[in-house]
């Protein structure tokens, strides 16, 4: 699954000499928490969210510095911190360096973008020019429909899904497939061996759940028990 197969391609995006209020009622009545900055020729030149409108001087929510710390900060710290609670152009508030990816992108790339640089949404770029945008949503909504495909019901054989089950158990590096046993009735799994602790019981549960087609699975493995000191 790709980035073009979850994106949200009606993109609310604003301009560079945007006025911040009309930008923050903008994001207020469309419910999104922030929006990609184009240029007239809509290229992605930045982005404006919720956290760059929090410290604002209409809503008096600015930095309150003591003296002290104003003096140990310096005149070019306190004259950014300024413009940025005062200016009404979002060139002056938004992001410049923005995360973004293509729309071949695989979504796992997406998700670890999301994580990495902890944010909420990544715009979508080609050739330069917004033509979508993934959010923490969109992915949620994209593993809702994956799980929904997921269960729904496949003409498959008992062996051939027994065959499925025994691939994927092989493919763990924390499998021993010599003391895994699998057989399977009408699509339900009996899972029987001997693992050494119970996070790899449920591991081997939750491997074989997760495969395409498997109605239910009886979890027959013992853990072994640990060995006693003299």
């Amino acid at each position: 699954m790709k980035a073009s197969d979850i994106m949200v391609t009606d993109v609310i995006t604003v301009k560079p000499e945007s006025d911040v209020p009309e930008v923050a009622a903008l994001l207020l009545t469309n419910h999104i928490s922030a929006a990609p900055v184009v240029d007239d020729a809509g290229m992605l030149v930045g982005m404006i969210s919720e956290g760059d409108l929090i410290r604002r001087g209409e809503a008096e929510t600015g930095h309150e510095r003591p003296w002290w710390l104003k003096l140990l900060m310096g005149r070019e710290l306190l004259a950014a911190e300024f413009l940025r609670e005062h200016s009404r152009r979002v060139a002056d508030l938004m992001t410049r360096e923005v995360v973004s990816a293509e729309p071949d992108t695989p979504v796992a790339e997406i998700a670890t973008l999301l994580e990495r640089h902890r944010i909420k949404r990544v715009p979508i770029v080609q050739n330069g020019k917004v033509v979508g945008i993934v959010s923490r949503a969109n992915l949620i909504q994209a593993l809702a429909t994956f799980r929904r495909k997921a269960l729904e019901p496949q003409p498959i054989t008992d062996a051939e899904l027994r065959e499925k089950v025994v691939s994927r158990l092989r493919s763990e590096p924390w499998v021993r497939p010599n003391l895994v046993n699998v057989t399977v009735t009408d699509g339900t799994v009996d899972l029987w061996g001997i693992v050494d602790s119970a996070v790899e019981k449920q591991a081997l549960r939750v491997a074989v759940e997760t495969v395409p087609n498997v109605k239910a699975v009886n979890d027959n493995v013992m853990v072994r028990p640990a060995a006693s000191g003299a």
